[in-house]
């Protein structure tokens, strides 16, 4: 299923005017230089190719080119046909100190191999090539002073190709013909191929797949086994036989994979922990994966708006292009309004097939964190659920309404670690494609990324710097909200949540539940301490009490009950305070405090302790000035 999926993609690719795609028997590749020959196969000039950012910032050194297709080396020597690196294409290497012949074995493959194919192309461009390769001598390669002048740029790394009077080889028509025929006359199994049906011959090795995060910087495989316990059916004649997929379809999908993991895709991959997600529609417009970008991103998008710097210029345009052509739907979202879905389902069709791809690195191979196909609508529905299950009374009107996958997921790192993309790929990789799969399909959240969330709180505490701004917090709004949405997905199949009451947008007043009062007694024990001692305090009771508080308030609050005597009596309105200490403890009925809390218990406390200090603070008057409710 996902092989067809991608391969459907890669024909919808070939047929876009708008996309540079390899066809089969190509690929794409980093080209560094270009070796510019006469036409007698003299070393005139060695060029180096340079490229621009996708953001037009820096100059790269290389281009992105469609060259003949490479084979994958997974080790021994294995030549390209007219791309390849220095080691192959002049004989140098700094390699030399292990194995004197290393760059010599090389040159000779390649000179061999490019040799047997161009004899068969007509043309004075494969006789240029082929007479370089033959007078070339990899020892007094390093003396040549064309290639001397080059030298430190050849050694960094990337690819050659080959110029003949300032033209590309591979634009001869004889010489693509040579290439072509000689691909198709290699020697191979025919059989059904899994993907089309049809007698083809068979792919041996499977395409490398570059640019997931964790993966090789050569590529990982996505299909790949070459032990005899993997094969089975008496496939054991070759590789690629035990699960036969066609040299045409193994070709295509890896193409169309690494178009999507590539910046030439405008809607780059979306990277939670150590899972990449890749996504498509069944169409070439690309205006649903940019939808799709969006809904997942509406905290990136509007952060880019509201801080324009010259480090998110690049971005900000991006985004921009982006706005136009979603219109009205993607930018509702960014200004954190309700999405309209009768005018997505206007803007395009609900629909159309979409699909999500998670993947993530194992050594030298891909691993599927999930596979997801819907029609658009649907999925565009299961994000909204997302978001709508996430919404709570914020701290501040300028926090935004849309919190992103990753943005949550950041929460559960400390803030004390440095490098934050790091602690997340590391700490939480596991749970960044289970909390994917659950958006899209309307799952319970992983219970994994609760626990954290929990512990998280537990451990931090509110911190400044020395700058006055606020390093870490314990409870924010980010982590009331995720620890809220849990709780409603995580009862919501089975028709009875016993924490409903609580899961609300702001304070539920009325609500009896042990956990829920308590939490919000211990805001108002916090509010009496500020109001008697002042805010400037080494720490609070926040900071000493929370988390026992929080798992075993028979350990805590008789403690902080005594000490609240001493703090409405300092505190000016000490009386109001007291008055609702004395409402929330009746509210516990007489019974005695619990000696424990289960987790969802603790979550529950934390969402009443949240609800009660934002309830203090929430605008009462008409002036809309802020002012204590009780004041």
């Amino acid at each position: 299923m996902i092989l067809q999926s991608l391969y459907n993609y890669y024909q919808i690719l070939l047929d876009d005017p708008e996309v540079e795609i390899a066809e089969p028997g190509y690929s794409a590749a980093n080209v560094s230089f270009a070796l510019n020959l006469s036409a007698e196969g003299e070393l005139l000039d060695i060029l180096p190719l340079t490229s621009k950012s996708p953001d037009g910032k820096k100059e790269r050194d290389f281009r992105r080119m469609i060259v003949p297709e490479q084979v994958k080396k997974a080790s021994g020597i294995v030549a390209n046909f007219l791309c390849d690196t220095v080691a192959y294409v002049l004989g140098i290497s700094e390699k030399e100190a292990k194995d004197p012949k290393y760059a010599e074995k090389r040159f000779e493959a390649f000179r061999e191999y490019n040799v047997e194919i161009l004899s068969k192309a007509d043309s004075p461009a494969a006789r240029a090539v082929i007479a370089f390769l033959q007078k070339h001598n990899p020892q007094t390669a390093k003396q040549h002073p064309v290639i001397a002048r080059q030298m430190e740029g050849l050694l960094e790394g990337g690819s050659l190709i080959f110029q003949v009077q300032g033209k590309n080889v591979m634009d001869d028509p004889k010489v693509k013909r040579a290439w072509e025929e000689f691909k198709l006359g290699q020697e191979a199994v025919e059989m059904q191929c899994l993907v089309t049906g049809e007698i083809e011959p068979i792919a041996r090795l499977h395409p490398s797949i570059k640019r997931v995060r964790g993966a090789q910087p050569t590529g990982a495989s996505l299909v790949s086994f070459n032990e005899r316990a993997y094969e089975s059916y008496n496939r054991m004649k070759g590789q690629g036989l035990n699960s036969p997929v066609s040299q045409r379809v193994a070709s295509g999908y890896g193409v169309a994979l690494n178009y999507l993991l590539s910046e030439q895709n405008p809607n780059r991959p979306i990277f939670l922990g150590d899972t990449t997600v890749v996504y498509w529609a069944d169409t070439a417009d690309k205006r649903y994966a940019n939808a799709f970008y969006t809904f997942l991103n509406p905290e990136y998008q509007q952060a880019e708006e509201e801080e324009p710097t010259e480090e998110t210029k690049g971005k900000r345009k991006r985004a921009k292009e982006a706005e136009k052509t979603l219109g009205e739907v993607a930018e509702s979202v960014r200004q954190g309004k309700a999405l309209d879905l009768a005018a997505l389902s206007k803007e395009l069709d609900k629909d159309t097939r979409f699909y999500v791809l998670g993947l993530a690195s194992n050594v030298s191979r891909l691993a599927i964190r999930f596979f997801l196909t819907e029609p658009f609508g649907v999925f565009a529905e299961r994000i909204m659920q997302h978001y709508e299950d996430l919404q709570i009374e914020k701290e501040y009107p300028n926090q935004q309404t849309y919190i992103s996958p990753y943005r949550i997921l950041a929460e559960c790192v400390s803030p004390k670690v440095t490098r934050r993309d790091d602690e997340v790929k590391q700490s939480w990789s596991l749970l960044g494609g289970a909390f994917m799969r659950a958006i899209l399909t309307g799952a319970p959240y992983p219970e994994g990324l609760y626990a954290a969330f929990i512990n998280r709180i537990r451990h931090d505490s509110d911190e400044t710097s020395e700058k006055g701004k606020t390093r870490s917090v314990k409870i924010n709004y980010i982590r009331a909200a995720y620890i809220k949405a849990h709780l409603i997905r995580k009862y919501r199949r089975g028709g009875n949540n016993p924490y409903q009451e609580a899961l609300q947008m702001s304070l539920n007043e009325s609500y009896t539940h042990p956990a829920y009062v308590l939490g919000r007694l211990f805001a108002v024990l916090e509010k009496a301490q500020r109001e008697a001692i002042g805010q400037n305090i080494n720490a609070t009771i926040k900071d000493r009490y929370f988390t026992s508080a929080c798992a075993a308030p028979a350990s805590v609050f008789p403690t902080l009950l005594r000490l609240s005597h001493h703090w409405t009596t300092k505190a000016e309105y000490g009386g109001v305070s007291d008055r609702k200490i004395q409402d929330l403890l009746d509210m516990l009925a007489a019974k005695p405090f619990p000696s424990r809390l289960t987790l969802d218990e603790q979550g529950v406390f934390v969402l009443g302790y949240y609800h009660q200090r934002a309830a203090f603070y929430a605008k009462k008057n008409n002036n809309g000035e802020e002012a204590q409710a009780e004041e």
